[in-house]
């Protein structure tokens, strides 16, 4: 990546970095922040296909076609570093293989969600995602426990197939058995090998 010619860009909250439909021309590098990307349902609504912290690739899954395939919105103060296509195909063609095991790597962990929500109870789904943000999160070298949530309830229950007021409920749940502490969009992961152990139920 040393030679290629990144452009850095930031973007503040509710901001979008691209649109479903608009021209593909770039891959962005996340930095900073914490994106969510989605996409409309065929009654207009939008649902959440993934949310993206440093180290993730945006616009990976639309590298064999024009367009963008799905909205990427940041969720709080985000950098993305922009290394265009056209630089890629051609000078930059030692990336591919990075590119490419970026793009299995999101696939299994689509893989993992759509069982999860197949064979999940709502407390399990959202025991699974606060799991998976924390391991993410950690992996970057912040708390594994101590989870300070970016997106909406909403967003949160949109992801994982939950209505908000479901949300809300296996939150006060999990709460309530002493696995998690709730403030806010505070979270503290009080008990991980209780959550865990709730996943092994499906």
């Amino acid at each position: 990546m040393r030679h290629a010619p990144l452009q850095r860009r930031r973007l503040q909250a509710r901001r979008r970095l691209f649109r479903a439909g608009q021209p593909c021309r770039s891959l962005f590098l996340v930095h900073a922040g914490v994106f969510k990307t989605c996409v409309l349902s065929e009654d207009g609504r939008e649902r959440v296909t993934g949310f993206h912290v440093r180290g993730a690739l945006l616009g990976i899954d639309s590298f064999d076609i024009s367009v963008h395939a799905c909205d990427a919105i940041a969720l709080d103060t985000c950098e993305v570093w922009e290394l265009p296509l056209s630089w890629l195909r051609t000078e930059g063609s030692e990336l591919l293989p990075y590119v490419t095991r970026m793009l299995a790597a999101e696939v299994r962990r689509d893989w993992n969600w759509m069982l999860a929500i197949g064979s999940f109870n709502a407390e399990q789904r959202v025991a699974a995602f606060l799991l998976d943000l924390a391991a993410r999160m950690h992996a970057l070298g912040f708390s594994a426990h101590h989870l300070l949530l970016r997106m909406t309830r909403a967003d949160l229950g949109s992801f994982p197939a939950l209505q908000l007021e479901t949300v809300t409920r296996a939150l006060s749940r999990l709460g309530a058995h002493g696995l998690i502490s709730v403030a806010r969009r505070e979270i503290v992961i009080r008990d991980e090998a209780g959550l865990r152990a709730m996943l092994q139920h499906a």
